[in-house]
């Protein structure tokens, strides 16, 4: 069993001065708000509903957080590493006031954040990189943190447009020092053994060889 289907909701918070300090390290998810951010990580994790999708896409305003117990610790409370889902973003209804307000929440998370270890970047395999995505990785660039971006909904396109998407993709990201990019859907299972042991390796490198 993979250790991402331990994940359980442990806190969320509005602003960053509300997170738990950095302890074990944290893999965030960051999307726009329609790009499947829940839905990836509920198969990830294996379960049904770990991660929330607003009825209203980009009206998810919180971070929230997901432990994996040690269980080689006899403290229930233990845990080695945490899942990370960042509010959603780009969406059009939601007013300039409060899209600000999450990009700084966003921004101070990918900028600041110590002990993150990994970001998974979701992005619409039929969209491919927009300018709210872009604004993303140039937070990102700086740091160097290793980023998996999974091209979502991949099951709506044929293999050959899959691989020319993700060739696409890493031409434009290609300013992220370390970058992996795979095909992904969470209803046919498309990526998702790749996609766990990317993460899984990222949590607890000694999981994966």
């Amino acid at each position: 069993m993979s250790i991402l289907h331990r994940a359980r909701f442990t806190t969320s918070a509005a602003r960053l001065d509300q997170l738990p300090p950095p302890t074990g390290p944290e893999v965030c998810f960051v999307g726009r708000s329609n790009a499947g951010k829940s839905s990836a990580i509920n198969v990830l994790t294996n379960q049904r509903k770990l991660a929330y999708s607003s009825k209203t896409p980009g009206r998810t305003r919180l971070i929230n957080m997901f432990g994996i117990p040690d269980t080689l610790d006899d403290n229930p409370d233990a845990v080695i590493g945490y899942l990370v889902d960042l509010p959603g973003y780009g969406y059009a209804s939601v007013a300039q006031s409060a899209r600000e307000e999450w990009a700084d929440v966003l921004g101070g998370y990918l900028s600041e954040r110590s002990s993150l270890a990994g970001v998974v970047l979701l992005v619409d395999i039929r969209r491919g990189v927009t300018k709210l995505d872009r604004r993303l990785v140039d937070w990102l660039a700086p740091r160097g943190v290793p980023v998996l971006a999974l091209l979502t909904k991949a099951d709506k396109l044929p293999y050959g447009q899959r691989v020319r998407a993700i060739a696409a993709l890493k031409k434009e990201l290609s300013d992220l020092g370390t970058l992996h990019a795979i095909a992904f859907s969470a209803t046919h299972r498309i990526g998702l053994e790749e996609a766990t042991a990317h993460i899984e390796n990222w949590i607890s490198p000694k999981v994966v060889p």
